[in-house]
C-alpha cells in the first residue's frame, strides 16, 4: 500500500504536479489510467493538484470512456512511542526524598562511569583515606565543593556513601585544569590520581559523557522532521504572519519545487515548549500582551496548529512560559486551560523533559528524541566560562554538549527549579538520544556530538525588553528540517 502511494506521488511529480497526500486515496488504483488522462503541466512551475483538479479529471470526456477506479489508501500510521513522559504525582516531599533522589542519581551515573575500563573497580573514599602509601587510585564521587586556592589551583571536594575527600588540580597541567574548570556542583565524576595526606592529586578526570565511537543512525526512508519552539502566541511581538507562512510551506503550498517536495515528506513536527507567552512570567509582561487570558492564548495557538495538514504528527512539550508549574519535570498541558490542544487529533502532548521514539518500521527501531525546553541553560551560560566566553546565548549547542557530557539536564542543585522523586531522577540522560531538541534561548543551532544531533529551536517572537537586558539575541523563524534517511539538515527561514 505504501509503495502504491509513492508511485502515485512520483507520477504526479513527473506530470508537474504536487498532490496533497489526503487526495491520494481518491485518485484511483489504475496508474495507467492516470498516466494517460492526466495532462502534463507545461508551465515549468510545480503546481498543486487540488480537489477541483481531481473533479475535472473524473468528469472529463476521457474519464467517461474509461471509468475512474477509486481505491481507498489509508494514510500510514506513523509510529510514535513515548518512552518517557513524566506524570504528575502530587505528594508531600520530606528530607528522605531528597536523600534518595541524589542517591539514585549517584548510583545511575556511577554505573555509566564504571563502563569505562579505567573505572571498572573504583575504590571507595573511605578506603583511599585509610591508605598510607602514595599510589595511583581511581574513585567516583559527587562534587560537594569547588574552590580556587591562593595559588590559583583548583580544589574540589567529592563524596560517596563512605566519606569525602579533597581533589587538587594543579594549574600547571593546563589541559586538565581547563577541563576541570567545567566541573559543577552536584555532578558525578570519575577521578584518577595519586593519594597523599588525605588528598588526591588528580591525573585524569572522567565525565559520564556519551560514547564518541558509535555510528550515527540513519533511517531506511526519506522521511523529514521539522523542529520549532517558542511560538509565544499572545505576545504583541508574535510573528503570526511569518508563522502562517511556515504553515503554508509545511502544507505544500509555499517555496520552490524542491522545498515543496520536502514539505510533503515531513511526517513529524516537534514543538519544544513556550507555545504561548503566558501571564506574569517577567516584569511588565502584561504591557506586551495582546491576549491577556491564558486560555485564550492556548485557543489561538490551537487554531493555528489545526491549520497544519492532519497527516503530520505534532509532538509538543511545555516550557517555562506555559501554564504549568515551573518546577521540572513539567507535566503535560493542563486539560482545562489548554483543552483546545488536547482536542487536536494529530497532536501528542508530552512532559518537559520527555523521550520520544518515532519512525520505527519493521526491523528498524526508529529514532529517539530527547525533548527539553532548556530552562537550566541560563544558569550554565552564566556559570561556565567555556560556554560564556564561547558565545553564551548564541551557542545553545555548547550548553547541550555540556549537559550530554554530564548525562544530566540540570546537574547543579538550584540550576533549575525541580521536583524531587525518591525513586528516580527525571532529569537524568540515562539513554543516549539520536536527537537532543531544545528551545528557550530563541536562537537556532545545529551540531553533532557523538551519535547525537543537537538542535536548538528558533522562535516566532521579536526581542522583548527583558531579553535585551539578559543578553538574548533572537533569530526568529528559523526551522531545522531533518532528513532521517541521510541525517542532513536544512535550515528554512521564514523571517527576514
Amino acid at each position: 500500500m505504501v509503495e502504491f502511494v509513492k508511485e502515485v506521488i512520483k507520477l504526479f511529480l513527473e506530470k508537474g504536479y504536487l498532490i496533497n497526500p489526503e487526495l491520494v486515496e481518491k485518485v484511483g488504483s489504475d496508474l495507467s489510467f492516470l498516466d494517460k488522462n492526466l495532462e502534463k503541466n507545461e508551465s515549468g512551475e510545480l503546481l498543486i493538484f487540488n480537489e477541483t483538479n481531481l473533479n475535472k479529471l473524473i468528469n472529463s470526456s476521457k474519464s467517461k470512456e474509461e471509468p475512474f477506479i477509486k481505491n481507498k489508501i489509508c494514510n500510514e500510521d506513523f509510529e510514535i512511542n513515548i518512552i518517557k513522559s513524566f506524570e504528575n504525582n502530587p505528594k508531600k516531599r520530606e528530607v528522605k526524598d531528597f536523600i534518595m533522589h541524589y542517591q539514585t542519581r549517584y548510583d545511575s551515573l556511577r554505573k555509566i562511569l564504571q563502563s569505562r575500563t579505567e573505572l571498572l573497580a573504583p575504590l571507595s573514599i573511605s578506603r583511599i583515606l585509610s591508605k598510607k602509601d602514595k599510589e595511583t587510585v581511581f574513585t567516583i564521587g559527587i562534587v560537594y565543593e569547588k574552590v580556587y586556592t591562593k595559588n590559583n589551583n583548583l580544589m574540589l571536594t567529592i563524596e560517596d556513601n563512605t566519606g569525602s575527600i579533597k581533589i587538587l588540580v594543579n594549574n600547571n597541567k593546563r589541559e586538565l585544569f581547563e577541563k576541570c574548570k567545567d566541573i559543577v556542583l552536584d555532578e558525578v565524576i570519575g577521578i584518577k590520581g595519586v593519594n597523599g595526606g588525605k588528598i588526591i592529586f588528580i591525573d585524569d578526570l572522567f565525565f559520564p559523557d556519551i560514547p564518541q565511537n558509535e555510528t550515527m543512525k540513519k533511517g531506511p526512508e526519506e522521511t523529514y522532521v521539522a523542529v520549532i519552539s517558542d511560538i509565544h502566541v499572545g505576545s504583541n511581538l508574535f510573528f503570526e504572519e511569518n508563522f502562517l507562512k511556515f504553515i503554508e510551506w509545511i502544507n505544500g503550498n509555499g517555496g520552490n519545487r524542491e522545498q515543496k517536495e520536502i514539505a510533503m515528506k515531513v511526517k513529524y513536527l516537534f514543538v519544544v515548549g513556550d507555545i504561548v507567552d503566558g501571564i506574569g512570567i517577567y516584569p511588565s509582561q502584561n504591557e506586551e500582551l495582546v491576549i491577556q487570558n491564558i486560555k485564550d492564548q492556548y485557543d489561538k495557538c490551537a487554531l493555528l496548529l489545526d491549520k497544519i495538514r492532519k497527516n503530520i504528527k505534532i509532538i509538543i512539550c511545555p516550557g517555562n512560559h506555559d501554564s504549568i508549574r515551573l518546577a521540572e519535570p513539567q507535566p503535560i498541558f493542563d486539560k482545562k486551560l489548554a483543552a483546545s490542544l488536547h482536542k487536536l487529533d494529530n497532536v501528542t502532548l508530552v512532559s518537559n523533559p520527555s523521550f520520544v521514539n518515532v519512525a520505527s518500521k519493521g526491523d528498524f527501531p526508529g529514532f529517539n528524541f530527547l525533548m527539553y525546553h532548556g530552562f537550566s541553560f541560563d544558569y550554565y551560560i552564566d556559570q561556565i566560562e567555556s560556554i560564556r566566553f564561547g558565545g553564551g546565548y548564541d551557542r545553545g549547542d555548547l550548553v547541550m554538549k555540556f549537559l550530554l557530557q554530564k548525562r544530566h539536564l540540570a546537574p547543579t542543585h538550584g540550576s533549575t527549579p525541580f521536583i524531587v522523586d525518591s525513586d528516580s531522577d527525571n532529569l537524568l540522560i540515562d539513554t543516549i538520544p539520536d536527537f537532543f531538541l531544545s528551545g528557550h534561548i530563541h536562537k537556532s543551532s545545529v551540531s553533532h556530538y557523538g551519535k547525537t544531533t543537537m538542535i536548538s529551536g528558533s522562535c516566532w517572537q521579536g526581542k522583548t525588553a527583558f531579553q535585551d537586558k539578559v543578553g538574548h539575541h533572537p533569530e526568529p523563524g528559523r526551522v531545522p528540517i531533518i532528513n532521517l534517511k541521510t541525517r542532513d539538515i536544512k535550515l528554512m527561514k521564514f523571517c527576514d
